[in-house]
């Protein structure tokens, strides 16, 4: 079996270099790369582009930088994230799965990686499902207040098309497109089509 390409993210150089130890006695886990921060390990994933990341969510500065680094690192790859943290609340949880992460196991049961990290690499977890499903109804929730027309125009901003390309795929004139646009921002209390498709892509449920 090839070997795994692993990238730790932990901010304590104690516990980095245990779990990184730990990993490469594992025949299929040799040579862990490791990160320290969320620039460090957005830096080394678009280097490497390691088949599973496992990332802290508390770094020592105080910041929740864990979840930020896995919203950040999809945007740009395909990754299996799994948190390793010792925090436990349910809100962390839910937050870590949201933005992308496929697993979460407490610091204290770190022996369990290596069967975490391998059911991460064959399969779609329950999880991952589970939060798929979620965040569909999630989303729909968010549109309720659009009607159908707005919700038309939304979908093809969030596609990247531009205004004039909308009027043209839905034949309808230039004002009534802007008319649509400003009523949905004015629904999202936004300023703009960015920070509208922003706020409905966002994974956070508790702020």
């Amino acid at each position: 079996m090839a070997s795994l390409k692993i990238l730790v993210v932990e901010d304590d150089p104690i516990w980095l270099m245990c779990i990184c130890d730990y990993l490469e006695r594992e025949t299929d886990m040799k040579g862990c790369h490791r990160a320290s921060n969320k620039e460090e390990a957005i830096q080394i994933c678009r280097e490497v582009c390691p088949d599973v990341v496992l990332m802290d969510i508390h770094f020592s500065d105080g910041k929740f930088d864990g979840i930020d680094a896995v919203l950040e690192i999809k945007t740009f790859m395909e990754t299996k994230i799994i948190m390793l943290t010792s925090f436990t609340e349910k809100e962390m949880i839910i937050n870590s799965f949201a933005a992308g992460a496929v697993s979460y196991v407490a610091k204290s049961d770190y022996k369990k990686l290596p069967s975490v990290i391998r059911a991460a690499m064959c399969e779609i977890t329950p999880i991952q499902t589970l939060m798929s499903d979620y965040l569909r109804l999630r989303k729909e929730g968010q549109l309720a207040a659009l009607t159908q027309a707005e919700k038309e125009v939304f979908g093809l901003i969030e596609q990247g098309f531009t205004q004039s390309q909308i009027e043209k795929k839905l034949y309808k004139s230039s004002s009534t497109i802007k008319n649509q646009v400003n009523r949905i921002l004015k629904k999202f209390n936004v300023r703009s089509s960015k920070e509208a498709i922003e706020k409905v892509k966002s994974r956070r449920f508790f702020e």
